[in-house]
């Protein structure tokens, strides 16, 4: 029976955003001692509008999701794991916020992202408000899970965000610095924290953890998350030049206009020759305002001319093959069902996705 995994996702969503859209309605609620002069109200409201304006546009819910798909494997209750999963999905709405900023991005879920819509000082300010409501989450956890757990799954947000935020730094480091001879190892050395960690690795041991999962079962988890988590940024890369999102993305290869630094761009880089090496390190020697669409569009035909988008593809295959094996040998602890079919589904979503 095949499994339909946005199916999945939107059954996880349904059940994780009402949780979140609670802390959102009780953003303004402050004790006695600072409560808002209603003079402020109006103020007081746009901030909270801006602050909701990212999680109430919804993306795939593929964190929590797996929070909660990991957790339900290891036979913890679903219940008792949801406000793990939703302050997993308010960390990437801030983190997201914040990522538009640094790249200049010009949308978000089909919309204007936030800095272009309120300036970067405010959007700046509403991922910083999004990040403290997140940590409230996690503090009310401890009602429901004892304070050991509680405590445990705060280490593993610690470590996954630490971890991410390393992954940005190497990224942007690389790209100001324009580096044009990096290898498949540097690229992964980026997606191990951007994506590798934070997407995959990072949301099964939460949930993972939640069900009393041990050290062996945790190192596990986050090989595993290697693999499919790497597919995961190829995929991702491979999309932003040939889709668009089902018509929420107006402007085809973005991460060329930012000058990101990804497997078919350091594909290319090895391989062009001649003139079209020439104008390939002018046009990425520009800034994302001066790189014209056409340029761009050049830059998406030499990948297919030289091959650089068949051997990512080929990765990505690779890389979810890999998974898939280390799932039947290794993750055999995920056990219950239907999470464990589920999860696995998973895999080829990932893969196969076209937004």
């Amino acid at each position: 029976m095949t499994i339909d995994f946005l199916h999945i996702l939107d059954q996880k969503r349904r059940l994780v955003w009402p949780e979140i859209k609670g802390y959102l309605d009780k953003l303004l609620d402050y004790p006695d001692c600072c409560q808002i002069p209603r003079r402020y109200f109006s103020l007081a409201k746009f901030h909270q509008k801006m602050v909701s304006e990212y999680p109430e546009r919804k993306g795939k819910y593929l964190r929590p999701a797996l929070v909660l798909l990991t957790a339900q494997a290891m036979g913890f209750p679903k219940e008792k794991a949801v406000k793990t999963a939703a302050a997993m999905e308010i960390s990437e709405d801030w983190m997201l916020i914040h990522d538009d900023i640094e790249d200049d991005s010009l949308q978000r879920r089909g919309k204007p992202a936030l800095h272009k819509l309120y300036g970067k000082e405010l959007a700046i300010n509403a991922g910083d408000a999004l990040h403290v409501v997140m940590w409230k989450v996690l503090r009310d956890n401890f009602q429901i899970l004892g304070r050991k757990k509680a405590l445990a799954i705060i280490d593993e947000f610690y470590q996954i965000l630490n971890r991410t935020t390393l992954g940005q730094t190497a990224e942007i480091l690389w790209t100001q610095e324009n580096k044009i001879n990096l290898v498949d190892e540097d690229i992964f050395f980026i997606s191990e924290g951007k994506t590798a960690y934070y997407t995959i690795a990072g949301p099964m041991r939460l949930g993972a953890i939640l069900a009393g999962a041990s050290q062996k079962q945790l190192a596990a988890i986050y090989q595993f998350g290697q693999y499919l988590g790497r597919c995961f940024q190829i995929k991702d890369d491979l999309l932003d030049l040939t889709s668009d999102f089902k018509g929420l993305k107006k402007q085809a290869g973005n991460d060329i206009y930012e000058g990101k630094r990804t497997i078919m761009l350091m594909h290319l880089f090895q391989a062009v020759k001649g003139n079209d090496q020439k104008k390939l390190e002018r046009i990425m020697r520009k800034t994302r305002e001066a790189k014209t669409p056409a340029e761009v569009k050049w830059v998406i035909e030499m990948m297919k001319k030289y091959g650089s988008l068949k051997y990512a593809e080929k990765l990505a295959e690779k890389l979810a093959q890999q998974s898939r094996d280390f799932f039947n040998q290794q993750l055999n602890f995920l056990s219950r069902q239907p999470a464990r079919r589920q999860l696995k589904a998973g895999i080829n979503f990932i893969l196969k996705r076209n937004h």
